[in-house]
């Protein structure tokens, strides 16, 4: 007995522990965060309180914990994930590879980091999300041009990178101005996949190798090809960060200053505090949240939604935009939002005009076409989540009794029809009565 009252109160008050995702609060949210090894929450912990700060609740694990799950009676317990377990060869409990990845395709969000030592696990992990490591396990980024001066590391290993996505939306709106040192292993991504994309990137003169001995060969990655941090966003809203250095989010690396070589500018603190920070509040979706409500059409003059249009009638449609603050919804404004009435393909298309308060609309008049349509917004912008609704409406032809009584296109041929009785009334009279 007792075990049924304790299934049915987990069944109904799991939703309730849970801080799970929620449409008016994105960032009311609980983490997991494993951990090779429990000193990571002290010499990473200015990352840690960067988020608890911002009202995350953090569960900390040991990866390979045999009682860890992501998941119980079909709830999933947490709405994010990170991995600062680079070398983990197997993931204790329910969580494995498919156990993650499944995670992310139900729209959660995951961090996952890698160094030169990187598991086959994680690499996998990470090429399932779109990215390929140096297939060396011993090699690491080395830039014998952009390295980071330091007084300890001569192998030239800490690099100082200033190469960043141009995207306010990703990495907020106030400039990095300091490099972001980083320590690790490189990756590439699939140029074809636009899904993934690079937020920091080596330098043209960077390569990927093993540092304690001599190059045999070319190295496989090169130059700007070479990314250090990535992100995904897919398809189904679900965000990604792919770092190649567990060591970027330390707090060594956090509180060191940072000279460039070649640069006479020493800076006090690297970038990587701001360029963390701000990263973690995109994943998260603290930045860059759209939501579409009020969505509504009616004809012109009137303000009740319709069953059906009639072709050739006058429509209006609108929609309301918000973007998520971190605390707040705010109305979203861009000039780039379309709207499309839809039949097998696109009848209209039309840019929606804004009021700069959130507010979209446009007017068109329905194609001569009837059957079944639908008002379709495809919203895909770069670091934002992505917008797709559609509307289904019927379009009728014109009633028998609804078409005008005399067409002026057809004035010609009443004439001629008129005309042609008039002529043969005349000729009849003459045949008859001429003699």
């Amino acid at each position: 007995m007792s075990k049924v009252i304790t299934f049915l109160t987990l069944t109904v008050f799991l939703p309730f522990l849970c801080n799970s995702f929620s449409p008016e609060s994105p960032t009311d949210r609980r983490i997991l965060v494993l951990l090779d090894d429990f000193a990571l929450k002290s010499s990473h912990s200015l990352f840690f309180k960067s988020l608890q700060s911002r009202g995350f609740e953090l569960d900390f694990k040991l990866a390979d914990d045999p009682k860890i799950s992501l998941q119980r009676y079909g709830q999933y317990l947490y709405d994010a994930l990170i991995i600062f377990s680079p070398t983990i060869e197997s993931f204790g409990g329910s969580i494995d590879q498919a156990a993650i990845l499944d995670f992310v395709d139900s729209g959660h969000d995951l961090i996952i980091t890698a160094d030169a030592n990187a598991s086959d696990l994680i690499r996998e992990i990470a090429t399932e999300c779109g990215v390929d490591f140096d297939e060396d396990s011993n090699a690491v980024v080395i830039d014998h041009i952009s390295y980071a001066v330091s007084e300890t590391e001569g192998d030239h290993t800490l690099i100082a990178s200033d190469d960043l996505i141009n995207s306010n939306v990703i990495l907020g709106s106030k400039k990095i101005e300091a490099p972001v040192l980083f320590q690790g292993v490189g990756h590439t991504i699939n140029p074809i996949n636009s899904l993934v994309l690079k937020v920091l990137s080596a330098s043209p003169s960077a390569y990927s190798a093993n540092p304690k001995s001599k190059l045999s060969s070319p190295p496989s990655l090169t130059g700007s090809a070479i990314s250090l941090v990535s992100v995904v966003q897919a398809r189904n809203n679900a965000r990604v960060v792919i770092s190649g250095s567990l060591s970027m989010f330390s707090n060594r690396f956090f509180r060191s200053g940072v000279q460039k070589a070649g640069s006479d500018i020493k800076h006090e603190k690297s970038g990587n505090e701001q360029f963390l920070v701000e990263l973690g509040k995109w994943v998260f979706h603290e930045r860059g949240h759209l939501k579409a409500v009020n969505v509504r059409h009616n004809k012109v003059g009137e303000g009740d939604e319709p069953a059906q249009y009639r072709i050739n009638d006058d429509l209006e449609y609108a929609i309301d935009i918000y973007e998520w603050s971190g605390t707040s919804w705010e109305p979203y404004v861009a000039d780039d939002v379309q709207v499309q009435f839809y039949m097998m393909s696109p009848y209209v298309l039309k840019t929606l005009s804004n009021d700069q308060k959130g507010h979209y609309f446009t007017s068109f008049k329905v194609p001569d076409v009837y059957g079944v349509f639908q008002f379709k917004v495809e919203y895909h912008r770069l670091g934002y989540t992505s917008l797709s609704l559609s509307k289904q409406i019927p379009v009728r032809p014109f009633r028998h009794n609804e078409y005008e009584r005399f067409i002026p296109a057809a004035y010609p041929y009443y004439g001629a029809a008129f005309s042609m009785m008039t002529g043969f009334f005349i000729f009849t009279v003459i045949h008859l009565y001429n003699k």
